[in-house]
């Protein structure tokens, strides 16, 4: 367990606030920690450049030794090593005083010692922030998981491998949005706040406009907003923002979240999939140099072309048994009871089946898999199968798992798109409360032709 200070009582904090140092506005920093050692490297040990240096950043260690003392300055690029001497640096013992957290800047000629650390040697500094909250044990950081989660900040400082993944994700969105660009996609931004629940199956999050004394609903997809763009003679657009769902908690699932959606007009579902699967592995290669990679302790690999099955012969291929749309209920809610899936009375033979499938087969789903062909009755926006009744031509991109994309041919026929409203409506009625409601503007929209 780490040591954690909980902070100052009243009494203290208001001593403490009578004591402090008036603080800078600004500081003029000249380098970067990372910037010392690129324009530094190999000094020889005692080595003096003449050169002489500002850095700014967070005091991570202190080790005052009489009249001299070593501290290490963390920035957001890195760290280096400040040597301050007794009869050189200003306010030497305010310097040894300093308490490990707060803020810093110093000024100095970038030197080594005689152990050959890179070092800049202080000559005046200032306190630019103070802190009196702890950061951790200052070997181990923070090791708390609670501690970590719920004081983010406490443990992007405490413990810097944690900021790798915000950075490669920074990463991630600036090469999805270059990649797109590249092939003539145009980026957007949609309401979040919608009139209607819609853009899929999910409980929305309800607020009020107080100005128009109405309900709005954080909006669960920006999909039906897109393809209005669509409609408006935008051929390809996407969007990454967040999206709100009002379900429950768990590391697949979070109450928002950020999505990438996308539209590109003339194409169906086999064309994304291609699209998927390039953007997926280009990603792999420009961020970790691979498309084989590992996943708490099991090889993934992401190499195009990725399966392709279809979501009943899955269920089939796991059971032992062909089921389908034709199964009667009876039988599909023996399977179900059979193998612990919960129900409801009121669905139909798709909604179960998916229900099957969710519960038994994808968890089990490594190795990327684009499982096609979902029943038109969790589908109210995609398109009929062309071949196969009952089907929509539908895709959910499987890995490790979990859920990494979900696409299909777009239903644009209006008023094929009202039956299936009005079909949610009534599963609504019946207690679904993730059903969709009609949209109107959405419908109106289609009739001019996506």
């Amino acid at each position: 367990m780490s040591s954690v200070n909980p902070g100052l009582d009243p009494q203290d904090r208001k001593a403490a606030s009578e004591d402090r140092v008036e603080v800078p506005y600004r500081f003029e920093r000249s380098h970067t920690t990372a910037a010392v050692h690129r324009d530094f490297p190999d000094l020889p040990k005692g080595t003096s450049t003449g050169v002489t240096v500002s850095v700014a950043g967070r005091l991570v260690l202190s080790r005052p030794q009489g009249k001299l003392a070593f501290a290490t300055l963390r920035d957001s690029t890195g760290t280096i090593q400040l040597f301050a001497l007794a009869g050189e640096t200003a306010d030497f013992r305010g310097f040894c005083d300093l308490s490990l957290g707060e803020w810093i800047g110093a000024r100095g000629e970038v030197v080594t010692t005689k152990r050959g650390e890179l070092s800049v040697k202080v000559s005046d500094w200032v306190l630019l922030a103070h802190s009196s909250l702890g950061f951790g044990d200052k070997w181990r950081g923070v090791t708390d998981l609670e501690t970590r989660y719920r004081q983010r900040e406490m443990d992007l400082w405490a413990n810097p491998a944690s900021r790798d993944p915000f950075l490669l994700r920074s990463h991630m969105i600036s090469l999805i949005r270059r990649w797109l660009e590249d092939r003539g996609f145009l980026e957007v931004e949609t309401p979040m706040l919608h009139g209607v629940p819609s853009g899929g199956n999910a409980h929305p999050f309800v607020t009020h406009h107080r100005a128009l004394d109405l309900d709005l609903y954080l909006r669960i997809a920006p999909e039906l907003y897109l393809k209005r763009l669509v409609v408006g003679g935008f051929e390809k657009v996407f969007e990454i923002g967040r999206s709100f769902r009002n379900e429950g908690l768990s590391p697949r699932h979070n109450p928002e979240f950020t999505m990438l959606e996308l539209y590109d007009a003339y194409g169906d579902y086999t064309d994304v999939m291609v699209l998927v699967e390039d953007l997926v592995s280009y990603l792999a290669i420009e961020l970790v140099g691979t498309t084989e990679i590992v996943y708490q302790g099991r090889p993934v690999d992401l190499t195009p072309p990725w399966r392709r099955a279809g979501l009943i012969e899955l269920v089939g291929e796991r059971l032992g048994e062909d089921l389908g749309l034709e199964t009667p209920l009876g039988r599909l809610a023996e399977v179900a009871n059979e193998h612990g899936v919960s129900f409801e009375d009121s669905w139909g033979p798709g909604k179960l089946l998916l229900e099957i499938y969710e519960k038994l087969v994808e968890p089990e789903l490594w190795d990327p898999v684009f499982v096609c062909d979902y029943p038109v009755e969790v589908s109210p926006l995609a398109r009929d199968h062309r071949d196969r009744a009952g089907l929509v031509e539908r895709f959910e991109v499987i890995v490790v798992g979990r859920e990494l994309a979900n696409a299909f041919s777009e239903l644009v026929d209006p008023i094929e798109q009202r039956k299936r409203f009005e079909h949610q409506m009534e599963q609504r009625a019946r207690g679904d409360e993730e059903a969709m409601t009609v949209d109107e503007a959405y419908l109106r929209a289609l009739e001019r032709g996506l």
